[in-house]
């Protein structure tokens, strides 16, 4: 199995997202959106723009 992202709805209707890594385990949990298409569009932001993104040190 690979990563994978996966869409729901939560227990309040609002659509949510998890990054599960291949072992199953969540390594990211997205904020609530208020339409399916908004979720969406946060997962493509994140498929874009990861792979590039630099990491700040805030220790």
């Amino acid at each position: 199995m690979t990563a994978k992202f996966e869409l729901f709805k939560d227990a309040a209707g609002q659509f949510r997202f998890h990054l599960k890594a291949a072992n199953g385990e969540i390594i990211a949990a997205s904020q609530g959106y208020t339409s399916k298409a908004s979720t969406q569009n946060g997962i493509a932001s994140i498929k874009a723009n990861a792979a590039s993104a630099p990491t700040e040190d805030l220790t």
